[in-house]
């Protein structure tokens, strides 16, 4: 399936070729113009321009040279989400070295075994891990690396930097980044193998986030994304740069609700679960506050009206909008699949939610919804960067989703057998199933490795009855499975808000089993009595038992 043409929100945006071009060219022009606000480790509000970023990560990347990391050596970031991160990420970056970003909320085991296959040359880390790298310090296993405590001795690291600097020192900015060159090694989660370190380039993430930067308009913003996550690097590190605007950096989701009504962002990026959050909040609100039925009243009105192609969306509902910061319009959504309920839901109350598909191999967005090509259920359309089709389709046109483009990866550290295994010629295999429709959008239908084989032949997609099992008001969560030749559905209800679901979940299978084939029917169904376990990234993990 060829690119379909879309118009595009910027389309005069160039493609960057590197990273370091990204940053000193949006550092140009935004020159003094605030970049990011973000709380200090005393929880004191901070301010910085993009002039001020880029002189600090110019200080920590004369640093690390001083210190002999340059020339393409391996520097690994593990701590929380901060300033600090940002800014030895990008000075990683524009020095010409390559980062590793990891995932603190795995276990000391599994982030131990990425450093020693990685072969890293130095750890960054945080307060929080101090005892963590102490014991990796400790470790006969581990690559001899350079240890460095942002959070305690970041200003001591920056004055070393600066007085090189001032005496001269520009080996930072002279440092040569070529588009080919590694930028990244980011493992994948391993829930299911060990994890393997997906090799990104320079010109696989500054295409990503140059195509992604033209399908969308974007404002002031606030970031909650985990920042070793590909998805924070195109929605809010690079992205801040290609349209010079600033953003707060969230110092946890759970203050999101105060941080919107302080920050007013025009936009943000999230999971589903987000967007779900938000929107089941306001009908629990409207509900508590016995408001519900004039709500379902000004949505009557306000659909009625944009029909006759009167929008009054954010006049009629105001008080919810003003409650998200009064200026929020939309919120870009990935990770996971998101019901087609809270896309709709969310549209009517004059919030656009703009749901897309990507993963770290293509560093990541492949797909997304935009302004004027959006298509309430899909994942949209592909980037400008590269290309889709579904391989062998079936009768219902599902096949595994392969992707080739600008975006997608060089291949897994220290592993060619995975590499071969991964692509087609030069298709990249996804390992996703879907399907594309007359008009180009993508329908995701679930993962290859999770396919349900049933003794009749049949494959069923788990991911295609929980989408459509999670629909039923009363069900938060629903996970399926196979167990001794059965599809099972095993639930988390809202018993809250639903005291009754529990004997009302018998009949709502039933009336699904109604509606789909019959290979398709569930043949068993659990209650749970607590909230799945998650991943790092908020999904559900299949392999919790």
């Amino acid at each position: 399936m060829k690119k379909k043409n879309v118009n595009l929100a910027n389309a005069n945006l160039p493609t960057y070729k590197t990273i370091k071009e990204i940053v000193v060219k949006g550092t140009e022009k935004g020159g003094d113009k605030r970049q990011f606000v973000f709380l200090d480790k005393d929880k004191n509000e901070c301010e910085r321009s993009f002039n001020q970023t880029f002189e600090e990560m110019s200080a920590i990347g004369t640093f690390f040279n001083l210190k002999g990391l340059n020339g393409k050596k391996k520097i690994a970031i593990i701590g929380e989400n901060c300033y600090e991160w940002m800014i030895v990420y990008y000075a990683t970056l524009v020095g010409g070295n390559i980062t590793v970003p990891m995932d603190c909320k795995l276990s000391a085991e599994d982030l131990a075994d990425q450093l020693i296959r990685c072969g890293c040359d130095a750890l960054v880390y945080t307060h929080k891990f101090i005892k963590m790298a102490e014991d990796f310090k400790a470790d006969p296993n581990m690559p001899e690396m350079h240890y460095f405590n942002i959070s305690d001795y970041y200003d001591v690291y920056l004055k070393e930097g600066r007085k090189a600097m001032q005496n001269g020192d520009d080996s930072f900015i002279k440092a040569d980044v070529m588009p080919d060159d590694l930028a990244c090694i980011a493992y994948t989660s391993g829930t299911t193998a060990k994890s393997k370190g997906v090799m990104l380039t320079h010109f696989n993430i500054a295409s990503n986030c140059s195509s992604a930067c033209r399908a969308h308009t974007g404002r002031h913003a606030i970031g909650f994304l985990p920042l070793n996550h590909t998805y924070a690097w195109v929605s809010a590190l690079f992205s801040s740069y290609i349209l010079t605007e600033w953003g707060y950096l969230c110092d946890g989701i759970g203050n999101i609700q105060g941080d919107l009504k302080k920050y007013h962002p025009y936009n943000f990026s999230g999971v589903p679960l987000v967007v779900e959050t938000i929107y089941d909040r306001i009908w629990k609100t409207a509900r508590r506050t016995g408001r519900e039925d004039i709500l379902k009243k000004g949505l009557k009105i306000s659909n009625t009206l944009l029909k006759l192609g009167i929008d009054r969306r954010r006049k009629i509902f105001k008080t919810i909008i003003d409650n998200l910061g009064g200026n929020l319009n939309m919120i870009v959504c990935g990770g996971a699949n998101l019901d087609p309920k809270y896309e709709k839901g969310m549209h009517e109350f004059g919030i656009e939610i703009y749901n897309g598909y990507g993963m770290t191999e293509c560093s990541p967005a492949i797909t997304c919804n935009r302004p004027g090509a959006r298509k309430f259920g899909s994942v949209g359309v592909p980037l400008d960067c590269c290309e889709i089709k579904i391989h062998n389709p079936d009768e219902e046109g599902v096949g595994e989703i392969y992707v080739k483009g600008t975006n997608v990866m060089k291949g897994y550290y220290n592993d060619p057998e995975a590499t071969a295994e991964a692509f087609d010629g030069e298709w990249f295999k996804t390992g996703d199933h879907g399907r594309i429709d007359s008009e180009g959008f993508l329908f995701m239908v679930g993962r290859k490795k999770n396919l349900i084989c049933l003794s009749n032949g049949k494959n069923v997609s788990p991911e295609e009855l929980e989408d459509k099992l999670s629909r039923i008001d009363f069900v938060k969560e629903v996970l399926v499975y196979e167990e001794n030749g059965k599809i099972v559905a095993e639930f988390f209800l809202n018993e809250e808000d639903y005291p009754d679901a529990r004997s009302n979940i018998r009949s709502a299978v039933d009336d699904f089993n109604r509606s789909m084939p019959l290979f398709k029917n569930i043949g068993k169904y659990k209650v749970r009595d607590e909230e799945f376990p998650k991943t790092t990234t908020l999904k559900i993990a299949r392999n919790y038992k």
